[in-house]
C-alpha cells in the first residue's frame, strides 16, 4: 500500500501572522496518486459512513481516469457543497474511519485511510474554477445550465413555493435540494450576510470567503432567492408565510444561543461566549477596527475554556489577533477531561498545538476573579481524574478536593456548547419542542408538530456536523418534495 499523500501547509509563522488559508488543496498529481490507493472495495463501507452518503467509491475512480467533471457531478447527486465539506467535515470520524484501511472499532480514522475529504475538496475547487462557467449559462465548457440544477424539473413544482429560514448548512442545503426539483425558495436569514455558522463560526484560515461566496452564488443561479436581515418570528409569523403563499416551510434555525458555566464571576468585562467572539471576528472584521466597526478586546494572556472544534477555533484567532497586535502569544485552553476525549477533529488540536497554543488538560473552572473595575485578572481551578463513563461514552470528570489553584487571565472565551435559537419557538406555542428546546420532528420525514413545518440541523438534534446538518435537510427536502407533488 502506497503512502497516503498529505496536502501542502503554511509554515507556522506565516498561518499566525494573518487568516490565510492553512491546508492547501491537492495539486493534480496529488490527487491522482491519492485515488490511485484506493482499493474500490466490492462493499465500500465509506459510502454508509457519510452522512448524505455520496457515492465516494465512483467519484474517485472517475478521478484516476481524470473524469473530474464526472467526479464533480458524482458528488453533487448527494452533496450540493463539496469545497466547504472538503474542508471543515471531520471525515477522521465518518467515511474515512469507515474505510477498509482503518481498523474496526478504532475511535477516528488511521493514518493510511483514504483522504477523502482532500479528494473531495480537490474535485470541488476543480469545479469552482471550471463548472462556473455552465452556472452563467454558458456551454463553452461542455455542459449546460440544466445539467448544474440537477434537471429533472417539472411542471407541478414550478408553481410550489418554499420558505426556508435559516442560512446555515441545513438550510442552504435543503434550498439547493428543492430548487433542483423546480421549486421557488425563499431563504429567510436573520443577520446581513448568508451561510450561518459557515460564516460566523468557521474562520477564513478553515473556510476561505470566496469558497463559501461561491456555493451561495451558485444556489442564486439555480433561482434560490436569499432575503436577509429578516427575523421569522418578529418580522414574520409562520402563519403570515403560509398566508403569503408558501406552500411549505423548513427551519434551520441552528443552536445559536451560547451556553455558560454558571460559576462566580462569569459575568466579567473581557469573558466572552466562544459564539460572540468568532461572530465579531469572522463576520464583522472586528481585528479590522477601526476599518470596521465593531472592536473585539484582545487579552495578553487569553484562556479558552472547552474541547470541541468552536474551542480550537476560538484559540487558534486569539492566538492570531495577539500576533496581529504584537503581542506575545499567550493562548491556553482548559479542559476538564483528557486529550483522548477531546470531541474536537485531530488535524485541529494538531495545527493549534503547532502554532503555539497550550493545552491543560483535566482542568474545572470554578471562578473568575477581577479587577476594581470588573475586568477579568483570575481564573481559579479544581484538578480532575476521570471517573466512570457518562451518557456520552467519555469518562466522567472528578474534581479533586483541595486542588484549587489559580492562572492569571485577563481575556476568557467560553466554548462549551450552544443552545437552541428560541426566538421563533418561544412565539409559536404550537411547535412542539424538547427539554432542551430543540424541536421535536419525526425522525422519517423532519416534520414538525405543525403540518408542513420541518426542520433540521442543530435546531433539531443540538450541536452538530456540517454534513451531519445537511443529511437532515436532505431528508426534510425529499419529505417536502413528495408533499409537494
Amino acid at each position: 500500500m502506497k503512502t497516503p499523500i498529505k496536502p501542502k501547509e503554511l509554515n507556522v509563522s506565516s498561518r499566525i501572522s494573518g487568516f490565510d488559508e492553512v491546508v492547501s488543496c491537492y495539486t493534480e498529481k496529488e490527487a491522482l496518486a491519492e485515488a490511485e490507493r484506493c482499493l474500490q472495495c466490492k462493499n465500500p463501507a465509506c459510502i454508509a459512513g457519510c452522512p448524505v452518503e455520496i457515492d465516494i467509491k465512483k467519484f474517485i475512480f472517475q478521478i484516476t481516469r481524470k473524469d473530474y467533471r464526472g467526479a464533480y457531478f458524482t458528488i453533487r447527486e448527494k452533496n450540493n457543497f463539496p469545497s466547504i465539506c472538503g474542508r471543515v467535515c471531520p471525515a477522521e470520524y465518518q467515511c474515512r474511519k469507515a474505510c477498509v484501511l482503518t481498523k474496526k472499532g478504532s475511535p477516528f480514522a488511521s493514518e493510511k485511510a483514504i483522504n477523502i475529504h482532500f479528494l473531495e475538496r480537490f474535485i470541488g475547487d476543480w469545479g469552482m474554477k471550471d463548472i462556473v462557467r455552465d452556472v452563467r449559462g454558458s456551454t463553452s465548457g461542455g455542459g449546460r445550465t440544466s445539467n448544474i440544477s440537477g434537471g429533472g424539473r417539472t411542471s407541478n413544482n414550478v408553481s410550489k413555493k418554499v420558505a426556508v429560514v435559516g442560512s446555515g448548512p441545513a438550510g442552504l442545503c435543503c434550498a439547493g435540494e428543492l430548487a433542483r426539483h423546480g421549486i421557488k425558495v425563499v431563504i429567510f436569514e436573520t443577520l446581513h450576510a448568508p451561510g450561518g455558522v459557515l460564516r460566523y463560526g468557521i474562520p477564513p484560515f478553515r473556510l476561505q470567503r470566496d469558497v463559501l461566496d461561491f456555493e451561495i452564488d451558485y444556489l442564486k443561479k439555480m433561482g434560490v432567492e436569499i432575503v436577509t436581515n429578516f427575523i421569522v418570528g418578529k418580522i414574520k409569523s409562520l402563519d403570515e408565510l403560509f398566508a403569503e403563499g408558501f406552500s411549505a416551510v423548513f427551519l434551520g434555525l441552528g443552536a445559536g444561543a451560547p451556553s455558560f458555566m454558571g460559576i462566580p464571576g462569569e459575568n466579567q468585562c473581557n469573558i466572552y461566549s466562544a459564539n460572540e467572539f468568532l461572530t465579531r471576528v469572522n463576520l464583522m472584521g472586528a481585528y479590522k477596527f477601526p476599518e470596521y466597526h465593531t472592536p473585539v478586546n484582545i487579552g495578553k494572556k487569553t484562556v479558552v475554556i472547552g474541547g470541541g472544534n468552536t474551542a480550537m477555533d476560538a484559540a487558534r484567532v486569539a492566538l492570531r489577533l495577539q500576533k496581529l497586535n504584537k503581542m506575545k502569544p499567550d493562548v491556553n485552553v482548559f479542559y476538564r477531561r483528557t486529550e483522548n476525549e477531546m470531541p474536537a477533529r485531530r488535524p485541529e488540536i494538531g495545527h493549534a498545538k503547532e502554532e503555539g497554543v497550550n493545552f491543560r488538560f483535566l482542568v474545572q473552572p470554578v471562578e473568575f476573579t477581577g479587577d476594581k473595575q470588573g475586568y477579568v485578572e483570575k481564573i481559579k481551578c479544581l484538578q480532575c481524574k476521570l471517573g466512570e463513563p457518562d451518557s456520552s461514552g467519555r469518562r466522567r470528570p472528578v474534581p479533586i478536593k483541595g486542588s484549587e489553584f489559580e492562572e492569571p487571565c485577563d481575556m476568557a472565551i467560553i466554548a462549551v456548547g450552544l443552545r437552541a435559537n428560541r426566538i421563533l419557538t418561544s412565539v409559536t406555542p404550537s411547535l412542539k419542542v424538547d427539554k432542551w428546546d430543540d424541536i421535536t420532528v419525526n425522525s422519517g420525514t423532519m416534520e414538525t408538530s405543525i403540518k408542513r413545518v420541518y426542520a433540521g440541523g442543530d435546531i433539531v438534534g443540538g450541536e452538530g456536523t456540517v454534513i451531519e446538518a445537511m443529511g437532515m435537510a436532505k431528508k426534510a427536502s425529499k419529505a417536502i418534495i413528495e408533499k409537494l407533488a
